[in-house]
Formats: C-alpha cells, structure tokens, sequence
C-alpha cells in the first residue's frame, strides 16, 4: 500500500530495558526514529467497497474511515471527526464498528459504562501499561484528559449498541511465518520461512493493505501453541484444578458479558494476553481489578497464552 507504514525489524522483537521480562509477541514497539515516507497521492480501495480515500486520508487522525457505511448506524461526531486539537476520532484507530485490531480494543458490545470507566481510568492514572512506550497507549493517554464526559458517553452509547463480528482465525502450530513490525502490529514476512512459534502468540492481519487501510472487515490469523487452545478451555470452563477460577461467573456463561463485565469472546489474543499481563503486574487498578489481579496470580505465561487463544477462537 501507498502509505507504507511498515519497515522490518527482526521477528523477535525487544522492548525497552526496563520490559525485558515482558512477552514482546505481545507488545510490539514502533522505534522511535520511524517516519512515514512522503504522501504519493495514491487513491485507495478496499474489497467489498465503493469509497476511495487517500493517504492523507488514511492517515489522517481526526477522519474515521467509513468504507462500508451499511454495516453500522450513524456515527456521532465524536466517533466519526473527534475534536481538534487534541480529541481524535474513536472511529479511526478503533474501526468504525467498534472491531479494533491487535493493537487495541475492540468496543464493540461491550457495556457503555465500561467504556467510559476505562477512559476514566486512563485520565486518573488507574489504567496504565506495563510496556507505556506504545503509540496506542500514549495517544489513549492523551486523548482521555481532553475528552468531555458528555463526548465520552456518546462515543460509548454507540459502540455498546453494535456488535462484534468473529474475524479472527486461530490456528493451532508448531511454525509460524516470520514476522516485523508493521508500525503498531506484527504482520507476515512474505517469502521469509517460517521460525518456531517457542511458546507464542503470533496475531497477523490477512491482507496488510487492507489492515492499514482502517477497513473494519480486516481479518486476522492467530497463530497459537499447539494444545493451547484445549488447555484454555480447560481454565476457562473449570479454572484448571483450582489454579483459577472459571471466567463465566462474571464474564457469563457465553463470555460475552454480564451487566457491566465486558465480554471476552472473539477478541484479539494479543490483546487479551497484554491485559492478564497488566492486571497481573498492577497496571491496571481501575474497578474491578483487584479482583483480576487475584484471579490471574497463578497463571504463568504458558497458562495465560492459553487462556487469549481459547478466547480468541470463540463466537463473539
């Protein structure tokens, strides 16, 4: 694609020193010196669709890019423009359905006063990272101390209103296609061979085109261990012999929440596992979180792995 937001970097990238106990297929880094090259004037298309943006367009922070307006409601003004200067639009770093990518959340369904408790948070300093360096953080960061309420509230009404749609692919392997950085995500090395997936989580977009194009029908493939996804199951459903308790009791029996729990099922692995990481080592502390944070203290790395790849693999 014309905007060119990638540039290789080794498939096993590394955080910062202060992170080197931290899983990096989990928290990929934009180096600090990237730029994106010149504007080419390119106009730009997606399947399935009859609109065209350009890359100013495209990457432009106050425009979310409807590409298939059919598959939502009306936008409000803060999803679909945000506020200049400092207030961007939720609609293009969190699609324009709510559906997100692998380096953030995906809103969609999930409950209007959760969302506005988790921008809450990020503006109180009760939700943080554990990796604080990435763009998506910073920029969340920013934006929940220019946000007003009542713009908060719309922005969650709509997305709380649609639902998640199952796009992501996980599948089970003992190899992986190498990987760099694409600017905030990790995407497939074409032509590079494959590596072994050592205990992984690798979380591609299909078509990188079509990813960094913000098409909200963008689809993912999740590479995960094999036997991962059984050994999920068996933690989510039973809590592994007492390791853990089972999720269906606040998050419902379906994982797609309850009251104001969010619902699990069908969204990014990467970003399920960046969140038990999270809990875990105290950067979260927003409600409920000290009730993650004890139902997570016996899961290693391998179990939280599991737990992202089961949740991954279910219907939204």
């Amino acid at each position: 694609m014309a905007t060119a937001l990638s540039f290789a970097l080794p498939s096993q990238a590394t955080l910062s020193a202060d992170s080197a106990d931290k899983p990096a297929w989990a928290y990929p880094i934009t180096p600090p010196d990237f730029k994106l090259p010149p504007d080419d004037g390119k106009v730009h298309h997606v399947p399935d669709s009859s609109a065209a943006f350009t890359t100013t367009q495209l990457r432009d922070r106050f425009f979310a890019k409807d590409w298939h307006p059919d598959d939502h409601p009306p936008m409000p003004d803060i999803v679909a423009f945000g506020r200049k200067p400092d207030v961007l639009a939720c609609g293009h770093c969190h699609r324009v359905d709510g559906s997100g990518g692998p380096e953030n959340s995906s809103l969609a369904g999930l409950p209007a006063a959760y969302i506005a408790q988790q921008v809450a948070d990020f503006r109180d300093g009760a939700r943080k990272s554990s990796v604080p360096q990435r763009i998506p953080v910073a920029l969340m960061l920013s934006v929940s101390r220019a946000v007003t309420d009542a713009e908060v509230a719309q922005a969650a009404q709509y997305f709380s209103s649609l639902k998640l749609k199952k796009r992501i692919k996980v599948i089970e392997t003992d190899t992986v296609p190498k990987t760099y950085v694409a600017w905030l995500i990790y995407a497939a090395s074409k032509g590079e061979g494959r590596e072994p997936i050592r205990g992984r989580i690798v979380e591609v977009p299909d078509d990188l085109d079509q990813f960094e194009a913000y098409d909200s029908r963008a689809e993912f493939t999740a590479y995960v261990p094999v036997g991962s996804v059984a050994r999920g199951e068996a933690l989510v459903t039973t809590g592994g012999a007492g390791k853990t308790v089972q999720c269906g009791i606040c998050h419902g029996h379906d994982l797609r929440g309850l009251g104001p729990i969010p619902g699990i099922a069908g969204r990014s692995p990467s970003y399920i596992a960046r969140q038990l990481y999270d809990f875990k080592h105290g950067a979260r502390a927003g409600p409920w979180s000290a009730l993650m944070a004890g139902v997570i203290a016996n899961l290693d790395e391998e179990d939280r792995v599991s737990l992202a790849a089961y949740l991954a693999s279910q219907v939204p």
